[in-house]
Order: C-alpha cells, then sequence, then structure tokens
C-alpha cells in the first residue's frame, strides 16, 4: 500500500515476465473468446494437482465454493453436523451451514493456534459427518493425527488449505491426504489469482465427476442436466495468472520461510511470542503472526512508523453475529478468545528487501523499548 514503507502485499512482485509471458497469453485468451472452462483450466488443474500429489484438482470460483462444493459431493447435509475450529475466517464454519448442516466448534491449542484435536473428539456425538481441519496462517495441522481421530469415529475428513499451499504433514502435501483439500487463490494468498479463485484437491475418481458436474450447472453435456448444480467454475483468465505463478510457488516459500526465520531471530529477546510446532516443511507462511498482550498498541505504533501491520480474525467464530443461533458465549473457546486478542500479523512477502525487514524489526524494537 502506498503509504507505507512496508505494505502487506507486493502485487508486482507476483508477476514477474508478465510483459514477455503472460499478458501474450491473456491477450490471446481475450481475443479467441476462451473464457469459460477453457484450454487454460484444464492445464493449470494438471499442473496444480501434480505439483500437489493429487490424482486430481477441480477449479472452482473461491476457496469458499471449494468448501460448499467439497462438502456437498461428498453428501454432507441437513441433520449432519461438521467439526471445526472456532478460530478461522468466516468460510469454514460458512459452507457447513450453506449444505444445511450444523458446525460444531473446538477449541485451538495455544502453542501452535490449530485445532485442539482432544477437544475436536470430544465434540463428536452421533449426528458428527465429518471434520474440517484449517491448516491456519500456513501451518499443518497432524493430518496422521486427524485421520486416527476420523477412522475411530467414521468421519469425513476435509481440508481448508487456503494459507497453506505448499505445506507438508507427515511427508505428504496438506490437501492430498483427505477425502477433500479446499484451496483459496484469492489475490493475497501465497499463490494469488488476479481475483476470486479457488480449487478442490481429492483422490476419488467418482467424486472428482461429481464436482465437475456441480460446479457447471450441474451437467456433463451443455443443456443436459443430471443434478441441480452451481455455477462456480474456475475462470480461464485467472487459471492463466495461476499458471503462470506456479512454477515459481516453491522459490516464493523459501523466500517467506526465510523471512519468517530472521523475524524470529531478531524478535525472540522481547516479550512476545509466536506460533510454534511446525517441523520442517510444516509451514509456509502465508502470515507471520506476532503475540503480545499490547497487540493495538503495537499495531498502531508500527503503523505510524509505516509499516502497514494488520489484525486477522479480532472476532472468533463463536462471537459472530452470524453464528449466533450456535448459542455459544464468551469464554466458550477462551484460547481463540485470547489470540483474537493478542495476535497480530507482520508483513511478510517473497520480495521483501533487508531494508523493509529491518523497518519492521526495529519498529518493534523501539516499541518495547519505550
Amino acid at each position: 500500500m502506498a503509504e507505507y514503507r512496508v505494505g502487506r502485499y507486493d502485487y508486482p512482485g507476483q508477476l514477474p515476465d508478465l510483459d514477455e509471458d503472460l499478458l501474450p497469453a491473456l491477450r490471446e485468451t481475450l481475443l479467441r473468446g476462451d473464457y469459460v472452462l477453457g484450454a487454460a483450466v484444464d492445464r493449470f488443474e494438471r499442473a496444480f494437482a501434480g505439483y500437489l500429489g493429487a490424482r486430481h484438482a477441480v477449479g472452482v470460483n473461491s476457496g469458499t465454493d471449494a468448501l460448499i462444493l467439497a462438502l456437498h459431493a461428498l453428501g454432507v447435509g441437513p441433520g449432519d453436523e461438521v467439526i471445526t475450529v472456532a478460530n478461522t475466517f468466516h468460510a469454514s464454519a460458512q459452507a457447513v451451514v450453506r449444505v444445511g448442516a450444523t458446525p460444531v466448534l473446538a477449541d485451538c491449542r495455544p502453542d501452535n493456534y490449530l485445532l485442539d484435536l482432544e477437544q475436536a473428539e470430544a465434540a463428536v456425538t452421533p449426528r458428527t459427518r465429518a471434520i474440517i481441519v484449517v491448516h491456519l496462517f500456513g501451518q499443518s495441522v497432524d493430518m496422521a493425527a486427524v485421520h486416527r481421530l476420523a477412522k475411530r469415529h467414521d468421519l469425513l475428513v476435509l481440508e481448508d488449505c487456503a494459507q497453506a499451499v505448499g505445506a507438508y504433514s507427515g511427508g505428504a502435501r496438506v490437501g492430498t491426504t483427505s477425502d477433500a483439500g479446499c484451496w483459496s487463490f484469492a489475490p493475497s494468498k501465497n499463490l494469488a489469482a488476479a481475483g476470486d479463485a479457488g480449487a478442490i484437491s481429492l483422490g476419488d475418481d467418482q467424486v472428482a465427476a461429481e464436482l465437475r458436474r456441480l460446479r457447471h450447472f450441474g451437467q456433463d453435456k451443455q443443456n443436459e442436466h443430471q443434478v441441480v448444480g452451481f455455477n462456480s467454475r474456475l475462470d480461464t483468465v485467472q487459471a492463466l495468472v495461476l499458471g503462470h505463478k506456479l512454477p515459481r510457488l516453491e522459490g516464493w516459500t523459501q523466500q517467506r520461510v526465510a523471512i519468517a526465520a530472521e523475524y524470529r531471530e531478531r524478535l525472540a529477546a522481547l516479550p512476545v511470542s509466536f506460533q510454534d510446532g511446525a517441523g520442517p516443511g510444516e509451514h509456509v507462511y502465508h502470515l507471520f503472526q506476532l503475540r503480545t498482550e499490547r497487540r493495538d498498541e503495537l499495531v498502531a505504533h508500527l503503523r505510524s512508523s509505516g509499516v502497514d501491520a494488520v489484525v486477522r480474525y479480532p472476532h472468533p467464530i463463536h462471537l459472530q453475529e452470524a453464528f449466533a443461533s450456535l448459542g455459544h458465549r464468551r469464554g466458550d473457546f477462551p484460547v481463540a478468545e485470547d489470540l483474537a486478542g493478542t495476535t497480530l500479523c507482520l508483513p511478510l512477502f517473497p520480495s521483501m528487501t533487508a531494508d523493509q525487514i529491518d523497518l519492521v524489526c526495529d519498529g518493534v524494537r523501539e516499541f518495547f523499548a519505550r
């Protein structure tokens, strides 16, 4: 953002070789009229599935629709309960409501900020049909433990991978070992489109075929509608943008990890804490979280110093008006509530310069030295 010396994003830095590569491809597509489910969509789906190590990737128009369509295709609906975590983006719970099921919340852990699996298991009832785990801020959940829980209770497993493209859990990329991995490519994401876009990764041929049918008005062929579907197709232009960026993703991730390591090293002596517990490859640092009891003061100081720090998820799911019908009160999920009041995101993007990193670290140190 222009008013900050260190902004939240660097959109030009996400578009290498724009004039030589991407713009000619966009121009050709625009002039040819290959706008809906064009050849670039199929190419990106295949490339993304290959990158993940998944059998299928089905492009849709957003990460939110990825969750909704995946739940729908897996048969989750009215009368079912779906467990997910209280500290997440609205869409993780919204999707459950949109298919007519009931979201059941569990608290997160204070060390890694991720779903507390013991509390999730305690929330299982005879109506529980599925669990949605969220790889929050870019750090992966222990999927082996999730699958053991799911096997004990015969549950479907969906992964909200919106913030964790490229992360590993137990040697496999997230989104590849469950019934569905749900991806967002919104402009702020590590792999970002130039607008809304999403995908679903999975291994089941039949469910993949159902998802392709559902996203396209419930039809396999034009005007032959087998089911009442959705209008949720990955746009061809967005597929071109994503396909242009995908080969650079691993390098960008390495830069994110290096910047995060520098933040941790340079700020470790201060009265702050970080999201912990990630092994090698298990955190891709979509967002770098800093935790302090003086969060709001620090955010104000950094912004006045030209650093665009931001608070993500200041209100956990159970305290939002949209989910008042769940009947929760303040105090029901104390860890999520504490994180909502004490965490902030420091700017982190692959093209950050040494001077920009200095500005961020100096700003944090200056605040605590006052």
